[in-house]
């Protein structure tokens, strides 16, 4: 089993270490569980007392030293389970006070591929329609192809429209991806090609760099700005590229 995962789910390095260790072991005491997780049995206590408290370590007693033994990894998605149900019920306040705070005008910056992922989060949540410039079918990079696909469900779902000023470039490396997004595009020129592409939804305008066909370069910077007058304007200058566009 991965540690990461078991990280992931809240576990500290050692309490993940030893949990694993116990698997191996079935049922041991705090020196070969120590041993077998290279954790200082100090250490090992502590941890332990931990997993028994998050109910995934129990003990036994025994006359000479006390042994622990590891839960059924089961309970591993009861804890998922209750971390989601918990998040669930903190929601609803946890985005009212976001909204409240959230200023008519505002900039900020995502970077890489978590950043990109913020952006599609933030489409999702505004449901509003996207208008491109120079679109790379980004969301198509491999790398989020779980999260993309998900997101694209959504925005269906949600009924929210793009409208893609495709590099014509797209066109020559994939003759169907791009219709993925719809039928609102239109291809620019070769002549015109950038690393560069701009989204406008809602009040949002977003210039993003480190773009290529299907690729979003982690080093790669967006530009995120909310103000719904500059919005409206790069709407307009869509329209502009639009009627120029084949």
């Amino acid at each position: 089993m991965s540690l990461s995962i078991l990280k992931e789910l809240g576990l500290s390095v050692n309490e993940a270490k030893i949990y694993e260790a116990l698997l191996d072991l079935n049922e041991a005491g705090v020196g070969d569980i120590s041993s077998n997780s290279k954790i200082h049995r100090r250490s090992v206590y502590d941890a332990i007392g931990r997993l028994i408290d998050k109910g995934l370590v129990f003990l036994i007693l025994a006359k000479g030293e006390n042994t622990y033994a590891p839960v059924d990894p089961g309970k591993l998605m009861e804890l998922l389970k209750e971390k989601e149900v918990a998040l669930n019920r903190a929601m609803p306040d946890l985005e009212k006070r976001y909204k409240k705070k959230k200023a008519s005008q505002e900039a900020y910056i995502y970077r890489g591929v978590e950043g990109f992922k913020n952006f599609m989060r933030d489409v999702l949540r505004v449901r509003r329609d996207v208008y491109t410039i120079g679109g790379k079918l980004a969301w198509l990079d491999p790398e989020i192809k779980n999260f993309s696909e998900h997101a694209l469900r959504e925005i269906k779902r949600k009924n929210i429209n793009f409208h893609i000023l495709f590099d014509e470039k797209v066109k020559e490396k994939d003759s169907n991806k791009y219709k993925k997004f719809g039928k609102n595009y239109r291809f620019i020129s070769d002549k015109y090609l950038t690393s560069s592409t701009i989204s406008i939804f809602g009040d949002y305008v977003v210039n993003y760099t480190g773009q290529y066909i299907q690729k979003i370069d982690e080093l790669g910077t967006m530009f995120i700005i909310r103000d719904e007058e500059l919005a409206d304007s790069y709407r307009k200058w869509f329209e502009l590229l639009w009627d120029g566009c084949k």
